[in-house]
Protein backbone atom coordinates (compact mmCIF):
# COMPACT_ATOMS: atom_id res chain seq x y z
CA UNK A 1 0.00 0.00 0.00
CA UNK A 2 0.99 3.62 -0.40
CA UNK A 3 1.50 5.92 2.57
CA UNK A 4 0.40 8.98 2.55
CA UNK A 5 3.63 10.55 2.08
CA UNK A 6 3.87 8.70 -1.07
CA UNK A 7 0.69 9.76 -2.18
CA UNK A 8 1.64 13.46 -1.58
CA UNK A 9 5.00 13.10 -3.64
CA UNK A 10 2.70 11.49 -6.94
CA UNK A 11 0.34 14.27 -6.64
CA UNK A 12 2.57 17.16 -6.40
CA UNK A 13 4.72 15.24 -9.39
CA UNK A 14 1.57 15.35 -11.10
CA UNK A 15 0.71 18.86 -10.53
CA UNK A 16 4.33 20.36 -11.50
CA UNK A 17 3.97 17.90 -14.86
CA UNK A 18 0.12 20.04 -15.47
CA UNK A 19 2.13 23.40 -14.46
CA UNK A 20 4.92 23.07 -16.41
CA UNK A 21 2.71 22.02 -19.22
CA UNK A 22 0.91 25.26 -18.74
CA UNK A 23 3.51 27.52 -18.94
CA UNK A 24 4.83 25.89 -21.88
CA UNK A 25 4.96 28.79 -25.16
CA UNK A 26 4.67 26.84 -28.08
CA UNK A 27 6.78 28.66 -31.06
CA UNK A 28 4.76 30.96 -33.21
CA UNK A 29 4.62 28.98 -36.79
CA UNK A 30 6.80 30.68 -39.60
CA UNK A 31 4.46 33.90 -41.17
CA UNK A 32 3.89 32.65 -44.51
CA UNK A 33 5.30 34.76 -47.70
CA UNK A 34 2.31 36.54 -48.86
CA UNK A 35 1.85 37.64 -45.03
CA UNK A 36 4.68 38.96 -44.97
CA UNK A 37 4.39 40.56 -48.24
CA UNK A 38 1.43 42.14 -47.60
CA UNK A 39 2.72 43.71 -44.39
CA UNK A 40 5.73 45.33 -46.06
CA UNK A 41 3.52 46.58 -48.42
CA UNK A 42 0.92 48.10 -46.09
CA UNK A 43 4.47 49.44 -44.47
CA UNK A 44 5.21 50.98 -47.65
CA UNK A 45 2.05 52.36 -48.66
CA UNK A 46 2.10 54.07 -45.68
CA UNK A 47 5.52 55.76 -45.57
CA UNK A 48 4.49 57.00 -48.56
CA UNK A 49 1.53 58.04 -47.55
CA UNK A 50 3.51 60.28 -44.94
CA UNK A 51 6.17 61.43 -48.00
CA UNK A 52 3.60 62.44 -49.79
CA UNK A 53 2.07 64.46 -47.38
CA UNK A 54 5.16 66.25 -46.41
CA UNK A 55 5.61 67.00 -50.27
CA UNK A 56 2.34 68.52 -50.42
CA UNK A 57 2.84 70.53 -47.39
CA UNK A 58 6.05 71.59 -48.15
CA UNK A 59 4.73 72.64 -51.47
CA UNK A 60 1.75 74.59 -50.01
CA UNK A 61 4.30 76.49 -47.60
CA UNK A 62 6.30 77.23 -50.87
CA UNK A 63 3.31 78.51 -52.36
CA UNK A 64 2.78 80.75 -49.40
CA UNK A 65 6.16 82.09 -48.91
CA UNK A 66 6.72 82.72 -53.17
CA UNK A 67 3.47 84.71 -52.80
CA UNK A 68 4.82 86.83 -49.75
CA UNK A 69 7.86 87.53 -51.03
CA UNK A 70 6.16 88.93 -54.40
CA UNK A 71 3.70 91.40 -52.50
CA UNK A 72 6.89 91.93 -50.07
CA UNK A 73 9.03 93.08 -53.22
CA UNK A 74 5.96 94.93 -54.73
CA UNK A 75 5.71 97.32 -51.46
CA UNK A 76 9.09 97.71 -51.49
CA UNK A 77 9.47 99.12 -55.03
CA UNK A 78 5.66 100.73 -54.29
CA UNK A 79 7.16 102.42 -50.89
CA UNK A 80 10.15 103.56 -51.85
CA UNK A 81 12.42 101.61 -50.12
CA UNK A 82 14.37 100.20 -53.25
CA UNK A 83 15.78 103.79 -53.15
CA UNK A 84 17.35 103.44 -49.61
CA UNK A 85 18.28 100.02 -49.87
CA UNK A 86 18.72 98.66 -53.74
CA UNK A 87 19.15 95.43 -53.21
CA UNK A 88 16.16 93.44 -52.15
CA UNK A 89 17.89 90.65 -50.80
CA UNK A 90 19.57 92.42 -48.35
CA UNK A 91 17.02 94.29 -46.19
CA UNK A 92 16.59 90.62 -45.17
CA UNK A 93 19.75 90.54 -43.12
CA UNK A 94 18.17 92.95 -40.92
CA UNK A 95 17.60 91.33 -37.55
CA UNK A 96 14.10 93.30 -36.79
CA UNK A 97 11.45 96.04 -38.27
CA UNK A 98 9.22 98.32 -36.62
CA UNK A 99 7.69 101.29 -37.64
CA UNK A 100 7.56 104.28 -35.47
CA UNK A 101 4.18 106.48 -35.58
CA UNK A 102 2.06 103.19 -35.69
CA UNK A 103 0.73 100.83 -33.52
CA UNK A 104 1.27 97.61 -34.25
CA UNK A 105 0.58 95.59 -31.04
CA UNK A 106 -2.78 93.71 -30.27
CA UNK A 107 -4.52 96.65 -28.38
CA UNK A 108 -3.46 99.51 -31.02
CA UNK A 109 -3.22 97.88 -34.08
CA UNK A 110 -2.83 100.28 -37.20
CA UNK A 111 -3.54 102.86 -35.01
CA UNK A 112 -1.92 106.40 -36.11
CA UNK A 113 0.35 108.52 -33.02
CA UNK A 114 -0.83 112.23 -33.87
CA UNK A 115 2.22 114.36 -33.80
CA UNK A 116 4.84 111.32 -34.62
CA UNK A 117 6.41 111.21 -37.95
CA UNK A 118 6.13 107.72 -39.34
CA UNK A 119 9.11 105.56 -40.64
CA UNK A 120 10.02 102.09 -41.55
CA UNK A 121 12.85 101.26 -38.96
CA UNK A 122 15.57 98.15 -39.60
CA UNK A 123 17.18 97.10 -36.65
CA UNK A 124 20.92 95.85 -36.96
CA UNK A 125 23.68 94.65 -34.64
CA UNK A 126 27.15 96.18 -34.92
CA UNK A 127 30.14 96.08 -32.74
CA UNK A 128 31.62 99.56 -31.40
CA UNK A 129 35.03 100.20 -30.50
CA UNK A 130 34.92 98.04 -27.71
CA UNK A 131 33.95 95.12 -30.07
CA UNK A 132 30.47 95.21 -27.69
CA UNK A 133 27.57 94.95 -29.87
CA UNK A 134 25.30 97.49 -30.05
CA UNK A 135 21.49 98.45 -32.08
CA UNK A 136 21.79 100.02 -35.01
CA UNK A 137 18.45 101.88 -36.00
CA UNK A 138 18.56 102.52 -40.03
CA UNK A 139 15.29 104.02 -41.54
CA UNK A 140 14.04 102.38 -44.39
CA UNK A 141 11.19 104.83 -45.75
CA UNK A 142 10.07 108.43 -44.05
CA UNK A 143 6.58 109.30 -44.66
CA UNK A 144 5.77 112.47 -42.73
CA UNK A 145 3.49 113.57 -39.98
CA UNK A 146 1.24 110.82 -38.85
CA UNK A 147 -2.00 113.24 -39.02
CA UNK A 148 -1.09 113.78 -42.94
CA UNK A 149 -0.87 109.72 -43.72
CA UNK A 150 -3.42 108.53 -46.46
CA UNK A 151 -5.11 105.40 -45.39
CA UNK A 152 -3.51 103.17 -48.58
CA UNK A 153 -0.45 104.33 -47.91
CA UNK A 154 -0.47 103.54 -44.01
CA UNK A 155 -2.16 100.13 -45.12
CA UNK A 156 0.83 99.44 -47.61
CA UNK A 157 3.48 100.42 -44.40
CA UNK A 158 1.88 97.78 -42.23
CA UNK A 159 1.83 94.97 -44.35
CA UNK A 160 4.99 95.74 -45.85
CA UNK A 161 6.67 95.28 -41.83
CA UNK A 162 4.48 92.23 -41.66
CA UNK A 163 4.92 90.46 -44.42
CA UNK A 164 9.32 91.36 -43.94
CA UNK A 165 8.82 89.43 -40.44
CA UNK A 166 6.50 86.63 -42.41
CA UNK A 167 9.31 86.26 -44.92
CA UNK A 168 11.82 86.13 -42.02
CA UNK A 169 9.63 83.65 -39.82
CA UNK A 170 10.28 81.42 -42.65
CA UNK A 171 13.50 81.88 -43.42
CA UNK A 172 14.28 80.64 -40.08
CA UNK A 173 12.04 77.87 -39.96
CA UNK A 174 14.28 76.99 -43.17
CA UNK A 175 17.39 77.34 -40.62
CA UNK A 176 15.85 75.02 -38.18
CA UNK A 177 14.39 72.51 -40.31
CA UNK A 178 18.28 72.32 -42.21
CA UNK A 179 19.55 71.47 -38.74
CA UNK A 180 17.13 68.69 -37.67
CA UNK A 181 17.51 67.23 -41.10
CA UNK A 182 21.46 67.11 -40.15
CA UNK A 183 20.58 65.17 -36.97
CA UNK A 184 18.10 62.96 -38.77
CA UNK A 185 21.13 61.93 -41.23
CA UNK A 186 23.76 61.47 -38.21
Amino acid sequence: MLSSLDKLKALSSRLENKIEEKTKVEPEPEPLASDVLKKVDSEIVIEEKKVESKKVLHTRNNEVRESNILRVKKLYRKLGIDEKSPNFDAIFEYKAMNLSGIGLKENDFAQVRNGKYIQIIAITYEADASGKKKAKNISLGYFGKAENLEQDVKNDIIEFVLRWRYEKTFQNVSHYKALIDRIDTM
